[in-house]
């Protein structure tokens, strides 16, 4: 029986890579991290076998990756050499495979996060020094004897 591809999910964050391999109630798993690619395989209960190989978009630090296998697929987290720095792809060459697709579900557009936070952080300090600098008391002249008094009976 001929390997085939299996369905592959990928998305970045800001530390690692994640990809989920889509192989329900797989055995015989075999997950190989190294520095420039990945490669893994398995079977599923039919008997047909899964092999994938993906040279990656940039190095990874494979002695802090790790693969963790359920019931409906193995999940790598692949730690990134240089942190920080947004993949455009998972792959080293511009050639997007059928197999593999963004997983949308999970993909965030973490660039620029921390202008974000910071500009907010800002804002935030601002509001607080307009709050905290003393400007005249406010004039309570609106308020009238009566309703002092009212108030002071009901209670």
């Amino acid at each position: 029986m001929a390997r085939q591809h299996a369905r592959t999910l990928w998305y970045d964050r800001p530390k690692y890579v994640f990809m989920e391999f889509c192989v329900e109630d797989s055995t015989d798993v075999h997950v190989l991290i190294e520095d420039h690619r990945i490669v893994f395989s398995c079977k599923n209960p039919d008997g047909v076998e899964f092999y994938n190989e993906i040279e990656f978009y940039a190095k990874v630090n494979c002695k802090d990756s790790r693969d963790k296998r359920s019931g409906r697929s193995i999940t790598c987290f692949v730690r990134k050499w240089k942190e920080k720095v947004a993949w455009p792809r998972l792959t080293k060459e511009d050639i997007k495979p059928v197999w593999l697709s963004v997983d949308f579900d999970n993909w965030r557009d973490w660039e620029g996060e921390e202008e974000v936070e910071l500009a907010q952080v800002e804002h935030y300090a601002e509001l607080l020094k307009k709050v905290s600098t003393k400007g005249p008391p406010p004039a309570m002249d609106d308020l009238d004897d009566d309703s002092d008094s009212a108030d002071a009976t009901s209670t």
